[in-house]
């Protein structure tokens, strides 16, 4: 466990980023479980925070929201994806505002280590409006995150703070500095014009939203998120984020524009610096955001060649665009393939569907592995919930021998997460041929490291919650024949449910139901532990 102290403390990005919002009086904290975001929220939670799971990444940033909007400081963590999913009310919020502050960590997943894009959402301060950090290390992680806190409190906007996996698990030395907490307890104020985006409220708000950019952009010039390290004249790099970690040891000798804001960009002090440099060279991750942005400006750069869009960048990486080297780069040995676990409750299902030769519409989560050999039972992965949707609109237009081959495969914490809609959806609209919808319950968000979700009946801190019964949820809208069933004891019940349900052509919802090979006796644990507190609540009550 983190403890808040003045030392030198060795800590991931995620580790800093909550021993700062900590630290600076973070009143609560939301977010959805994603990799490389997800122990963020865990070690704030370790260190005292309040923080809490959310539903969904919008679901959480809404929250959030509304407790700055009573004059908290709050903190919202996803990974890049999520940020999708919270997009709806991010733009928004760049409108309303903030009474008190607002962090909204973005971890984005240059490679693709643990996801299905790398989406550069360094785009989405620009496109929503608001201000955007990149920090460097763990220690910029700490002082940024600090730094977001401050410049929301004083222009009253949302920051998006983002991050990248080798910034999230990787560790270095911080040493914590002392942050301002808020000085006054949260309260409401009624600003209806300030928070209810009507047009007519709109857009002045928008207006206002653009000249607080303006002051922000102005102020950026001279602050000192950025640093100038000073090197030969013959080259320059400007970079950001891990970016700068390579250029340093690639480029030792080069003088270098390490940006910390880069939204709004500091044009005017970028132009300085080139101009002081005989080439100037961006080294950046991902998209060629700074690039196309310092070149807009009108100022001339030179930016990395296409080939080196795609995944991470490395010392070695960097050394071949400062090479201006274009040739085709080593191919990376074969690492084993990742599978599902030995025991996984998963196997029996995606057996049965591959000897039943299904057509599988499927959904984000370990169970994606299904799509491998030996199973290799899933046709389809978008996003998180899209399997329901997805699924329902394959059977609407196939042909019918083929429709009544589609199943829909999602896991209990993604059916939280966006799959209810496609329920609604299913009973809403329905395919001619019905439709079959298979829930993989294994009692955790077992991807990102076991945590838990609304349908667990247990909080981000393993207590007691109150549980979604899926079961219940599904007759409630209305689906008339739902099954729960245990994979792995019941596995030649489960081929025949299934073989009985795609021949009718009704709609279904089977739930597969084991906890996880991984999570089993930790949930053992927190059960018995509930039970104990019970029974004491009970014997303190008794003898009251």
């Amino acid at each position: 466990m983190i403890q808040p102290t003045m030392e030198r403390i060795l800590l991931s990005g995620n580790e800093a980023i909550a021993l700062a919002a900590k630290n600076a009086g973070v009143a609560l904290g939301t977010g959805y479980p994603g990799t490389p975001s997800t122990e963020i929220l865990e070690n704030f939670s370790e260190l005292g925070g309040k923080a809490q799971w959310s539903p969904n990444e919008k679901v959480a940033l809404e929250v959030a929201l509304g407790a700055a909007f009573a004059g908290a400081r709050a903190l919202v963590t996803m990974k890049h994806v999520g940020l999708n999913v919270a997009a709806d009310p991010l733009f928004t919020a760049a409108y309303t505002g903030v009474s008190g502050a607002l962090v909204v960590v973005s971890a984005d997943d240059p490679g693709m280590a643990s996801s299905q894009n790398e989406q550069d959402n360094r785009h989405y301060a620009e496109a929503a409006g608001v201000p955007m950090l990149e920090p460097s290390d763990s220690q910029e992680a700490y002082d940024f995150t600090a730094a977001a806190f401050e410049i929301s409190t004083r222009w009253r906007l949302p920051v998006l703070l983002r991050v990248t996996t080798r910034i999230c698990h990787s560790k270095s030395i911080v040493q914590p500095r002392a942050i301002p907490k808020p000085e006054a307890e949260p309260s409401f104020v009624r600003d209806i014009e300030g928070r209810v985006m009507i047009p007519a409220y709109a857009r002045p708000a928008h207006r206002k939203l653009r000249a607080k950019l303006a002051e922000i952009a102005a102020w950026n010039e001279t602050s000192d998120l950025h640093q100038v390290i000073a090197g030969e004249k013959s080259l320059g790099i400007i970079t950001s984020g891990v970016s700068y970690q390579h250029v340093r040891e690639a480029a030792p000798q080069a003088s270098v524009l390490k940006l910390g804001m880069t939204y709004p960009l500091p044009l005017n002090r970028i132009q300085v610096f080139v101009e002081s440099i005989e080439r100037s060279v961006v080294i950046e991750e991902g998209d060629p955001y700074l690039d196309h942005a310092i070149r807009a400006a009108g100022v001339t750069v030179e930016g990395k060649p296409e080939m080196y869009r795609f995944g991470e960048l490395n010392v070695n990486r960097v050394r071949r665009i400062l090479a201006r080297d274009e040739s085709p780069e080593p191919v990376p040995p074969r690492g084993k393939p990742p599978q599902l676990c030995p025991g996984c409750a998963h196997r029996s299902v995606f057996q049965v569907l591959h000897d039943l030769d299904c057509i599988v519409s499927g959904d984000i989560g370990c169970y994606t592995l299904g799509v491998l050999p030996p199973f290799q039972a899933m046709d389809t992965c978008v996003c998180m919930g899209a399997s329901i949707g997805a699924g329902l609109g394959l059977r609407h237009v196939l042909p019918r021998d083929q429709a009544r081959r589609v199943v829909s495969v999602i896991g209990d914490s993604t059916f939280i997460h966006s799959g209810i809609t496609g329920l609604a959806e299913m009973v809403y609209n329905p395919p001619a041929t019905g439709h079959v919808v298979i829930i993989l319950d294994n009692s955790t968000t077992a991807m990102t490291g076991l945590q838990e979700h609304p349908g667990t009946g247990r909080s981000l801190d393993h207590s007691p919650a109150h549980k979604i019964e899926f079961e219940d949820l599904a007759r409630s809208l209305g689906i008339p024949h739902v099954h729960t069933l245990d994979p792995v004891k019941e596995t030649d019940a489960l081929k025949d449910l299934l073989q009985n349900l795609l021949a009718h052509e009704e709609l279904a919802l089977v739930i597969a139901r084991r906890p996880c090979i991984l999570a089993s006796r930790k949930i053992r644990e927190y059960e018995a532990a509930a039970q104990q507190s019970n029974a004491e609540c009970h014997y303190a009550t008794r003898e009251t």
